[in-house]
């Protein structure tokens, strides 16, 4: 059964009721939003937001469209292992362990909801994660949405062995030899700034994200999962093999400015009936920059899923 989630000196990062309970991969956090007419909340698909993973994931990247659709139905945001209000523990953090952290979050979803499939919307090397659960358990889901998704750059596709990740051990043992300096360093606030502007492509970011970001890099356990993270064990090799095998609805939206702009090989999945593409003029987080268009792109690709 979930509880409220022990103080740790961080804030919440959303509004709503934040949670956390057991699964397969360790202590996991989440926010819930379901106020609002009890027939209308029944009758909806839930919706599940989960964040990015950088040096300073949490779920406040989904802020803007947490806080606008908890207006008209449930909405859940994920914490992943090692962010948020989720566990840190010193462990391998892995492509499957994220994974088996969305399988986790879906089953206490359906123990709340029953077996009602969801709409789920994933943001950058997450949408990796979501897709791997998807095809895995696609009952489970109604809809997914790709925000800024992994896997479509000009490197791809990727076709490897199932279940390889770009793990580097030579890469991590480096960055554990650099200790606490080197963390310190990376997670300074202005390395924070210099990041989230690369993410934005422009000087003018969040500064809401900027502080909780800092904020949450400074957590016992903070450094474990961002060092597997930058050392590629989160990268998956067979990720084309994974979109291929999608079949439900696939949002894919991304902006045009920034560093993380390279969806050269999207083709790879464009003239798909079920797949879906949206492009913004903005940054990697284009509902921090533009939540009205986005989620009426969001709203209409959801209606089609609908109906369909």
């Amino acid at each position: 059964m979930p509880k409220m989630s022990r103080g740790t000196g961080l804030p919440a990062a959303l509004s709503g009721t934040r949670l956390e309970f057991a699964g397969r991969s360790g202590q996991l956090g989440f926010y819930v939003a379901e106020e609002g007419a009890a027939d209308r909340l029944q009758s909806a698909h839930p919706m599940l937001l989960i964040h990015s993973v950088n040096a300073a994931g949490s779920a406040y990247e989904t802020r803007p469209i947490y806080e606008h659709y908890r207006k008209s139905r449930i909405v859940y945001a994920l914490d992943l292992p090692g962010f948020g209000f989720s566990s840190r523990p010193a462990r391998r953090y892995t492509a499957r362990l994220m994974t088996d952290a969305v399988h986790d979050m879906l089953a206490e979803i359906s123990r709340r909801h029953g077996d009602v499939p969801v709409d789920a919307l994933a943001i950058s090397l997450s949408c990796e994660f979501l897709a791997r659960a998807a095809a895995e358990c696609p009952k489970a889901f109604r809809s997914l949405a790709l925000v800024s998704p992994t896997g479509f750059s000009k490197d791809a596709p990727f076709y490897d062995p199932p279940g390889t990740t770009r793990g580097m051990p030579w890469l991590y043992a480096a960055l554990s030899a650099g200790g606490a300096p080197l963390y310190t360093l990376l997670t300074s606030r202005i390395s924070i700034r210099h990041y989230l502007r690369k993410t934005w492509g422009s000087t003018q970011i969040d500064l809401g994200l900027l502080d909780y970001d800092y904020q949450t890099t400074h957590q016992q356990g903070a450094h474990h999962a961002p060092y597997d993270f930058v050392s590629g064990y989160l990268f998956s090799k067979d990720i084309s093999t994974i979109y291929d095998q999608l079949a439900l609805p696939v949002w894919l939206s991304h902006g045009v400015r920034g560093d993380f702009i390279d969806y050269s090989k999207t083709g790879l999945v464009a003239g798909r009936s079920n797949w879906t593409k949206t492009i913004f003029p903005t940054g990697a987080l284009p509902h921090f920059e533009a939540i009205d268009e986005f989620t009426r792109a969001f709203d209409s690709f959801l209606s089609r899923s609908d109906a369909a």
